[in-house]
Order: C-alpha cells, then sequence, then structure tokens
C-alpha cells in the first residue's frame, strides 16, 4: 500500500480479524481523507468489527493500522484520547441525568471538573438537550437517548467520532434531526466515520464512502466519483435491443432498466449517445431524461462484480 500522507485519518494495511472460525475482517487495504466518512454494507458485513478495531478495542489478527496519524499497535492510549465513540446499543446510565453523566463523560476526556460541567452544558444545548440536562436519562425518548451517546462522543473535544448506526430507532423526523447534527461536526473541526445500512442516511451526509461485504471492502472512494454520475434513461418505439447495440458500438456503457435502457459514456455525452443510437436503430423516442446513480445502485453492481 502507498505510504499515506500525514493529513489522512485513517491508513489500513492488510488488516484481518476473525471470531474463532469466522472471519469477520478479512485483508483490507484502505487510505481514508479528512470528512465525514461513511461505511457502509449490509448487516453482518464487519462494520461495527472494524470500528471496534478502530478504537483498539478487538486486537487484529493481521495488519498495520494508523488513527490520525498514530500507529494503533504502538499507541491505542493517544488514539482513544482523541477519538470519540457513539456505540449502536444501549449505553448510557439510567438512573444519571444527562447533565451529571456527560460532565462525568467530560472529566474522563482530561478536563477538570468546573470545565466538565461547562463543556457538558455547552454540548447538551449542541444536541438539543439544554432543557432535559436535569432530566434522568432512563427517562428519555429513544430520539434523546440517541442525541445524548452522540453528546457524550464528542464531549472531550475528539478530532474524530466513529458513530455506529446512529439513526437506528428514530422517527423520520427524529432521523433529519441527527443527520443535521452529523452533518455539522465538520464546522466543529470534527472527522466522523458514520456506519450505517440505511445507504440514503450515508448519501445525505458523507462525502467519502467505504463498502463492506463480507469483511472485504468492495469501493472506497468520494461519494461524488461512486454515486452521482450522470446518464441518460431513454425508452423508445421501436427494437429495445437493436438501440443498445448501437449505443455500445458508439462506446457507451448500457444496462437495461425495466423498460428502459441507461446509457452511460464519459465525456458527459450520454444524451448525444442516446440521440444516436435511436436513429442508427432506425427507432423513436418515446422518453429520453438524466437518471442520477444512487449509492444503492453502485453498492449492487460492486456486489455483483466481486461476487
Amino acid at each position: 500500500m502507498i505510504p499515506s500522507p500525514a493529513s489522512d485519518i485513517l491508513a489500513i494495511s492488510g488488516l484481518r480479524f476473525a471470531y474463532g472460525d469466522i472471519v469477520a475482517i478479512d485483508g483490507v487495504d484502505l487510505v481514508v481523507p479528512p470528512g465525514r466518512i461513511g461505511l457502509v454494507g449490509a448487516n453482518g458485513a464487519g462494520k461495527t468489527t472494524l470500528l471496534k478495531i478502530l478504537l483498539g478495542v478487538r486486537p487484529p489478527a493481521a495488519g498495520t493500522i494508523s488513527v490520525l496519524g498514530h500507529d494503533l499497535g504502538h499507541g491505542a492510549i493517544e488514539v482513544r484520547s482523541r477519538v470519540g465513540w457513539m456505540p449502536e446499543g444501549e449505553c448510557l446510565p439510567p438512573d444519571q441525568t444527562a447533565a451529571d453523566f456527560l460532565g462525568y463523560a467530560a472529566e474522563l476526556g482530561g478536563l477538570p471538573p468546573r470545565a466538565a460541567r461547562q463543556r457538558a452544558s455547552d454540548v447538551l444545548g449542541l444536541v438539543g438537550l439544554h432543557e432535559e440536562r436535569f432530566r434522568f436519562i432512563g427517562e428519555f425518548s429513544t430520539g434523546m437517548k440517541q442525541r445524548a451517546k452522540l453528546a457524550q462522543a464528542i464531549v472531550h473535544d475528539p478530532e474524530l467520532v466513529l458513530l455506529d448506526e446512529p439513526t437506528a430507532g428514530l422517527d423520520p423526523e427524529g432521523r433529519e434531526e441527527m443527520l443535521d447534527l452529523v452533518t455539522r461536526l465538520e464546522d466543529f473541526g470534527i472527522n466522523a466515520v458514520i456506519s450505517s445500512h440505511v445507504l440514503t442516511d450515508i448519501e445525505r451526509t458523507c462525502d467519502w464512502v467505504i463498502m463492506l461485504d463480507g469483511g472485504k471492502v468492495l469501493r472506497s472512494g468520494p461519494l461524488s466519483d461512486l454515486s452521482t454520475m450522470d446518464e441518460a434513461e431513454l425508452e423508445v418505439i421501436g427494437d429495445l435491443e437493436a438501440v443498445a447495440a448501437a449505443a455500445r458500438r458508439l462506446g457507451a456503457e448500457v444496462r437495461v432498466h425495466g423498460v428502459a435502457l441507461v446509457i452511460s459514456q464519459t465525456g458527459g455525452a450520454a444524451f448525444d449517445t442516446a440521440r444516436d443510437a435511436v436513429i442508427a436503430a432506425d427507432a423513436a423516442i418515446r422518453r429520453l431524461g438524466p437518471r442520477r446513480t444512487t449509492l444503492e445502485d453502485v453498492f449492487l453492481e460492486a456486489g455483483a462484480v466481486d461476487g
């Protein structure tokens, strides 16, 4: 793997981890720049395992890992002091108030007691829990608990937070509020790795995407490269296969999408190619319009190719 510059938040080479005979992470190589990073894959793809390895909670069977420029194998404590963690499951003490718990978390992060209390108040306000800060966490709704978990992940002002399914269990309104909060982290200089199986959440918040399947990396790269290519979607009056063949002869990639053809070509020439292919096949255009490739399309295509 090419050595990564110091600015990369993650650099991973040959990473492997197994639960007994079950391989959860299998030969992962990654170099990831700063920003909001989406970690996507189906349940069981290895997302949570990878996050726990990055925290130093689970030692890998093989491979090297650098987090924020620090070798995890020799500086796990240094890494943890600069990283926040929002787990998916229940982890909050029900018999403590949000203010007490956040203050305690801030002290664990190294702040003196008075500064920790002030920091806790500020962060609870940031996530929309200022009015509820003296309520017991056990009385919180699911949405409030998720925001409290995010608050404890950032209360010590980390450089990077690892968020495991941050919108889990939320209704549509709560989901939007959480995604807005995640998007705002960059304003405070906090990088984020967001693990989710909901691909639309990743499209909404992230600028880089890592696709995992069966513990392997299917794709890794800027979201703009993976999922925002404009294509032409075409329905014709005439022989659909003949139009498809003509488009391929013109150098385009063509796939069938229901009763339509999706035509993509470098250089922004998809629409011109669609027109020329229809003419060459002696057909007529029923409908022609743009089609934006979604992250789901890319994930399914990558899985089909690698599978």
